[in-house]
């Protein structure tokens, strides 16, 4: 028997990062590609800092902004929808 392919989003979809139950912003990671995600954004950070921090003080700040700024894309793009909670 052949099963339909299903053309509509699914009702609920499936986020990387639920939104935090207090505060705004995201928790951690409820998939594995949100681990993926974060995890690679810690090793990087961490290389940032062990290549960079001691004689590159800029270029290090400018990494950090640059890992921060994709990190908050791809929860904002994968993330449930930010909003304040009051729990």
């Amino acid at each position: 028997m052949i099963r339909p392919v299903p053309t509509d989003p699914p009702e609920n979809p499936r986020y990387w990062f639920p939104a935090k139950r207090y505060g705004w912003g995201w928790g951690i990671p409820v998939t594995w590609q949100g681990w993926i995600v974060l995890v690679a954004f810690i090793i990087a950070m961490l290389i940032a800092g062990m290549t960079l921090a001691a004689g590159h003080l800029i270029l290090y700040l400018v990494t950090v902004a640059i890992l921060v700024g994709v990190l908050i894309a791809i929860c904002y793009a994968k993330g449930e929808p930010p909003r304040w909670r009051w729990g």
